[in-house]
């Protein structure tokens, strides 16, 4: 069946795609994204306290990813709803908010099962809308009722077989690398679009878990959402050239060149907050008292930029007035600001802040 971007694309092939995946250019690419992919693991590895980066980094790709959908926040209201109520939030800062808890809830899952399936990629989507979603049984499209730029596949039978085939894919996938097969499985599942709303967010987190099972993380810290939003017209018109051309080297090389300027960035923040920490310990240790200092207080005031007593309580190191009067000193010797937001107190790690912000 000839492909119309009106029509049901009941026709579409399983995976991988009958063209030549391993062309010179795919190669050149795929190796340079390896790299600083392999460059970014390691990185993360120097950082004795993984959930330093696990708590800052994902609140960026939530956010950039909610973006692609054109829900707009910031990083600052962010960190100001987590650190204060997250009953407050607006509808925009909770669906990032959700986005950046289905990463959580997907990555431990992942860690549980060793694999990724239709159910994860369920309770994913359920977790970022807030509401049950299953493989949907109505037909929907990309664009709007004049002009229709893609239709998904719409048979239900066909829907369960190309699911089933992808999941297959996702896990027992060999050839040709890693990094190649997750361009295709980013196609698959934006072309299949297998729930009625929240794929584009799904598939996104569906890429960080693929990383991660494939051991080519060992963490959820690729920012790949920020490339996206600096090249969403390529993007989707090299989606729309894959589908109507078949032409899935350019789609390729464009989701690899992403993974490799995304690591390259994202290693640059990692080295940033671990050189941050080390010169934050070595300044601490000289001028807090003795009695104060403790590595487990600088791995706190890291886990995000704002911080407050109560973290200090429910992580042990004393009652409310301990935890204030430590943080009183971080702000005494200029590590820790002060801000009054509503009633509290909130403390912000500034240099942190800022490198998470650049």
């Amino acid at each position: 069946m000839t492909f119309a971007p009106d029509v049901p694309y009941n026709s579409l092939p399983f995976l991988p795609p009958d063209i030549n995946l391993e062309t010179p250019k795919i190669w050149k690419a795929c190796n340079a994204a390896n790299k600083s992919l392999a460059r970014l693991r390691e990185a993360c590895r120097l950082i004795p306290n993984p959930d330093i980066l696990i708590s800052s980094i994902p609140l960026l790709e939530a956010a950039s990813s909610s973006e692609i959908e054109n829900i707009f926040t910031t990083q600052d209201s962010l960190y100001r709803v987590l650190a204060t109520n997250t009953e407050t939030a607006n509808p925009a800062e909770k669906e990032v908010l959700n986005y950046r808890k289905a990463l959580y809830t997907g990555y431990a899952a992942l860690k549980e099962q060793h694999s990724i399936n239709e159910e994860l990629l369920e309770t994913i989507c359920s977790t970022i809308l807030e509401t049950d979603m299953s493989r949907r049984d109505v037909t929907v499209y990309i664009g709007n009722r004049m002009t229709r730029i893609y239709t998904p596949p719409n048979d239900p039978y066909v829907l369960q077989a190309l699911m089933a085939q992808l999941e297959e894919y996702i896990n027992n996938g060999t050839e040709p690398d890693p990094l190649i097969r997750l361009a295709l499985i980013h196609y698959q599942f934006e072309a299949i679009h297998p729930f009625t709303d929240g794929n584009g967010r799904t598939g996104r987190i569906l890429n960080i878990l693929y990383l991660i099972a494939n051991n080519l993380l060992d963490i959820p810290v690729l920012y790949l959402s920020r490339y996206i939003i600096q090249n969403k017209t390529e993007y989707y018109k090299l989606l729309r050239e894959a589908t109507a051309e078949n032409n899935f080297e350019e789609w390729i090389c464009f989701i690899l060149d992403a993974v490799e300027q995304t690591a390259d960035w994202t290693y640059t923040k990692v080295h940033a907050i671990y050189q941050l920490m080390e010169d934050t310990r070595n300044f601490c240790r000289e001028k807090l008292p003795n009695h104060i200092y403790s590595h487990e207080l600088i791995d706190l005031i890291f886990l995000q930029p704002y911080c407050k007593g109560k973290y200090l309580v429910d992580a042990g190191m004393g009652n409310r007035q301990t935890a204030m009067k430590y943080l009183k000193e971080l702000e005494k010797i200029g590590i820790l600001t002060a801000q009054k937001i509503s009633r509290e107190v909130i403390y912000i790690n500034t240099t942190l802040y800022q490198i998470l912000k650049e």
